[in-house]
């Protein structure tokens, strides 16, 4: 292709709201421009690394055994009102109504839809195992979208939804697609990592999520160096931090610590470690009930060492915090304790509530907490002197780096990634919802034990600028690149030398299937280079005519700092095999 056939329009500088420097890039290069909140077109450089994504990803997943198909972007209400998300899914779900008052949503995932289809078409154990898979346009109602295509409100997905007989052949499926997705990721050129992840909102027993590594990443991944572990922080278990609990040592004293409100703050001015201090955290559930039942309000303390953080999906899995819970009001933390934040604690609370305790504080002694009076904190508290064993022991807390990994194989280390992609072994989640069976060799109905599986299509374009970029520009991995090769002839327009010995090149080189791009517009040789490497092209060819003269011409990867002088006669094989590479 030619420059002039295609449509180039850079920047020089990127617009202010540009975060990252995926969003920046992509808006300085001209991949995407802004339409509304968390809305872009897609311009013709976008798209083609788009349309490269896209084939990758269909040859593998057609290479796994999936079977593509095309579901609709607006579906029935009545699906989702059927598999208890239509409320269930909250606020990012955009429900739309038609001209006759009908529901329906304008989808961010199909699992119902795809469900549908598998009730009426998969009617026997003979025709499954079934992997169907679609790539549509999505639309989650993000309440702040931000970062370009990180986390738009409008994008581009791939999903895919297995069907088996039993968790045993599911499980196969299952992992056929975690094969297929590292395949996919390893052809784009990608540093990843699979972690175990978090169900969500999708639902099921397991799941998987692909991180591409990146400092800007939104995720923190935790790993441990030395063995297979790893997983979502939201996911990785924390292990106790102490082998018993020690025999208490102190007695327990009201002490004042005049404006420290916080344990760090407590653990500096009594001069004790901050390990010593135990941070408390106050939730509420609601309970709606009837007249036979009345509503009411469950208040639960929550405890972890001072210095750890509380993981809220860990604590909504606690018993009690499942169905969902909130922060506590200000009312209702002087109404259990007395005091503002800052100087809670578990002992001598106003009125009973539930305390739950993360698995390291079970075991702690002697240890600082909130007096439940301003400006004073109790030191020397224990468990059964001082106050009563908690209700619930849990894992509560966020890991930090350093912790013991919970295989028992080393130490945890934690890294920035970016979720590109998400496997999930959903059960019956849909199939018994909406009665989605089929007929098993005795003739009798089971439902299908099912998989969900998607890639964020656009989201890899900002997650590999992010892991490949530099202070010039994008550096796009050859895969995926708009262009792998860009010539840039000198004086194309002004030398018949030149012109010439480009075109032939260009020619020769797209004979060979390479997708190659000529830059044909007569710009001048610094904007030309500036243009390219802010675009990302891989590799960059460049003629002149001195360097004919001298029968050479200049390669330059991306990354390379200076450029190499090739024989015209070599260039061709010499691009092929750098491609290659």
């Amino acid at each position: 292709m030619k420059a002039s056939a295609t449509f180039i329009s850079t920047l020089k500088e990127a617009p202010a709201d540009a975060e990252i420097a995926s969003h920046r890039l992509m808006m300085r290069a001209g991949f995407i421009k802004r339409l509304g909140a968390g809305i872009y077109n897609y311009m013709p450089l976008g798209l083609r690394v788009i349309r490269k994504v896209e084939m990758i990803i269909r040859q593998e997943m057609t290479r796994a055994g999936a079977i593509e198909l095309l579901m609709p972007v607006v579906q029935p209400a009545e699906l989702w009102q059927e598999s208890g998300r239509f409320q269930k899914y909250g606020p990012e779900l955009l429900r739309v109504k038609d001209r006759h008052d009908r529901d329906f949503v304008i989808q961010p995932t199909s699992e119902e839809v795809i469900t549908d289809i598998a009730r009426q078409e998969l009617r026997s154990y003979k025709q499954l195992p079934k992997n169907f898979f679609h790539i549509q346009t999505k639309f989650r109602d993000e309440r702040r979208p931000r970062f370009g295509v990180m986390r738009g409100r409008e994008f581009t997905m791939k999903d895919a939804y297995s069907f088996d007989r039993d968790l045993a052949a599911g499980r196969l499926s299952y992992d056929a697609m975690h094969k297929a997705y590292g395949a996919i990721f390893d052809r784009m050129g990608l540093k990843y990592r699979a972690v175990a992840a978090d169900t969500g909102a999708i639902g099921g027993d397991v799941s998987q999520e692909f991180q591409v590594i990146a400092d800007t990443g939104e995720d923190a991944i935790v790993y441990c160096p030395t063995s297979e572990f790893a997983a979502n922080i939201e996911l990785a278990e924390g292990v106790p931090l102490l082998p018993a609990r020690a025999p208490a040592a102190m007695a327990m004293a009201r002490t004042p610590t005049p404006g420290a409100s916080t344990c760090a703050d407590v653990a500096a001015l009594l001069g004790l470690p901050l390990t010593q201090t135990v941070k408390s955290l106050v939730l509420a559930t609601d309970q709606l009930g009837d007249a036979a039942d009345l509503p009411g309000t469950t208040v639960w303390l929550l405890l972890v060492r001072g210095d750890h953080d509380l993981n809220e999906i860990k604590a909504g899995k606690v018993p009690g915090l499942k169905a969902g819970f909130r922060f506590a009001t200000s009312a209702e933390i002087d109404e259990y304790f007395g005091c503002k934040p800052g100087y809670l604690g578990p002992v001598g609370t106003r009125k009973p509530l539930k305390i739950v305790a993360d698995r390291t504080v079970a075991l702690m002694s002697d240890f600082v907490c909130g007096a439940n009076e301003a400006d004073h904190h109790l030191t020397g508290v224990n468990w059964g002197r001082d106050l009563p064993e908690p209700d619930v022991v849990a894992d509560l807390r966020n890991v930090v780096a350093g912790d013991p990994s919970p295989d028992g194989k080393g130490v945890l280390a934690i890294q920035r990634g970016i979720e590109v992609g998400h496997i999930f072994l959903l059960g019956t989640r849909y199939s018994q919802a909406m009665n989605a069976n089929f007929l098993d060799e005795n003739g009798k109905a089971q439902p299908f034990i099912m998989g969900c599986y998607g890639i964020g299509v656009t989201r890899l374009l900002g997650a590999a600028i992010e892991q490949n970029h530099d202070e010039r520009g994008m550096i796009w991995p050859a895969a995926m690149a708009p262009f792998e090769v860009v010539l840039c002839p000198i004086g194309y327009d002004r030398s018949e030398d030149v012109r010439a010995a480009s075109d032939r090149l260009h020619e020769e080189l797209q004979a060979l299937g390479l997708d190659v791009v000529l830059d044909d517009r007569g710009e001048r040789p610094g904007a030309m280079f500036a243009d390219w490497e802010l675009i990302g092209v891989p590799l960059r060819v460049v003629l002149s005519d001195r360097g004919l003269k001298a029968g050479t011409v200049e390669v330059q990867g991306r990354r390379d700092a200076t450029a190499t002088a090739v024989p015209l006669a070599d260039v061709v094989p010499l691009v092929k095999a750098r491609l290659a590479s």
